[in-house]
């Protein structure tokens, strides 16, 4: 790599990881069904111990849906890059629809507002699902 510009990163501090993870509001959530992936952005709320992950959509049984079924380990990312500074954490785990019950007052402190496409708001419903944290890794820049 002579001509490539580069940064040096390292791994963050348990601390780093959850002041990141309290922080964001999006990331992309990986799937996997056979042999096909599949990759949405999503919203996410951590509270320290789970992290819950909003899924919209009035058809139950769409593509996301699918995947998100048909998957053992699902992979979260959330992070942030600029050409000074970036950072990321992964999470892996299991993920399954949460059985918690909330109502729309929580799930507008615990999320931003949602983006509609082509929906009605009418027709939007939202699923949430908790992916098991077995394993979270998350790195940053550092200064060399």
């Amino acid at each position: 790599m002579e001509h490539a510009e580069y940064v040096y990163t390292s791994g963050m501090t348990e601390a780093d990881v959850d002041d990141h993870l309290r922080a964001g509001h999006h990331g992309v959530l990986g799937l996997a069904r056979d042999d096909d992936a599949y990759a949405v952005p999503l919203s996410y709320h951590y509270d320290g111990e789970r992290l819950l992950i909003r899924v919209s959509g009035h058809d139950r049984d769409s593509e996301k849906r699918r995947f998100l079924n048909a998957t053992d380990t699902a992979t979260f990312v959330c992070y942030d890059a600029s050409a000074d500074a970036s950072w990321s954490v992964h999470v892996r785990g299991p993920i399954r629809e949460w059985d918690g019950d909330v109502g729309e007052a929580t799930l507008n402190e615990w999320f931003p507002p949602f983006r509609l496409f082509d929906e009605a708001v009418e027709q939007v419903a939202f699923t949430l699902y908790a992916l098991e944290m077995e394993t979270v890794i998350g790195r940053q820049t550092t200064r060399e």
